[in-house]
């Protein structure tokens, strides 16, 4: 549902030149908001003609609370993946706002369509950033206003999941779960907590990567990966539960058994995702 508020400061910020699109993204769009979620809005315009920050900040001021202040970054300040945005209050609600070119995004379904993905280190996404999640902005998207139906035809490309792409997730991150759980193992007579929560962490996050891959589930981001993946039907029995046994049995110091319940469930995983490829053979 997008409210009127969000569909006025959308209008405004479409009549900003060179902004193509305004699109509502994150939990609001996907469904799965709480009370205190963000309003997370997409600016998708061309990349030969960025948009300037004075106008976005014109556009967006009569919307932010008084006193609150804006912050709006420069196209590119925040990086090649989170390109560039802003967080802002409106009506006491935290708006984010997040830029993406047409042109790159293009790119980067296309390069998916064919198996290809990247992975890259980027702050504030931990297990790194897949370039797969462009496509799951893409796809959970509500466009607001898309001046040319750009946003609709990329979504059209999206459907449906492209196998290709779930065997680039496979390739990338099936071997991942077994190789951090061998690495977090190494670990524990040195007692080094700090390696191997990071360790259960990467091989945890590949679980999400292949199991919603393997379910055709696009993913947004690491938040919420595992509960996503735990409810998906092609999915390690119990999945949820036995996350929180390994979290619990590393709290407590048995890591032999933190690390025997992730084996198992990377066991099943390989059964399952060695079931899925041969369907394709």
């Amino acid at each position: 549902m997008i409210d009127l508020l969000t569909k006025e400061m959308a209008a405004s910020l479409a009549a900003v030149p060179a902004v193509e699109a305004v699109v509502l993204g994150g939990s609001r769009a996907r469904g799965d908001a709480g009370p205190g979620s963000d309003y997370d809005l997409g600016l998708y315009f061309q990349s030969c003609s960025p948009f300037t920050i004075q106008d976005l900040q014109r556009a967006v001021l009569p919307f932010v609370d008084a006193g609150s202040g804006s912050s709006l970054t420069r196209v590119g300040e925040w990086g090649p993946w989170i390109v560039g945005g802003g967080w802002l209050t409106v009506k006491g609600q935290p708006v984010d706002i997040l830029y993406r070119s047409l042109d790159d995004v293009q790119v980067t379904i296309d390069q998916a369509l064919n198996g290809i993905i990247r992975v890259d280190y980027q702050p504030g996404h931990p297990h790194g950033f897949v370039s797969a999640i462009w496509l799951a902005e893409i796809h959970y998207c509500k466009p607001i206003i898309d001046k040319n139906g750009a946003i609709a035809r990329l979504k059209q490309s999206l459907q449906p999941y492209p196998r290709a792409l779930g065997l680039a997730i496979l390739d990338r991150f099936q071997w991942e779960i077994a190789f951090a759980a061998g690495n977090a193992a190494k670990a524990i007579k040195r007692g080094d907590r700090t390696y191997i929560a990071g360790c259960i962490f990467r091989a945890l996050a590949c679980v999400g990567q292949v199991i919603c891959a393997l379910n055709g589930t696009y993913v947004m981001n690491e938040k919420g990966a595992l509960r996503l993946a735990a409810s998906q039907p092609l999915a390690p029995t119990a999945l949820a539960s036995r996350v929180d046994l390994i979290w619990e049995n590393f709290a407590s110091g048995d890591f032999e058994e933190a690390l025997r319940i992730l084996g198992r469930i990377g066991e099943e995983v390989d059964r399952l995702a060695d079931s899925w490829r041969a369907t394709a053979e």
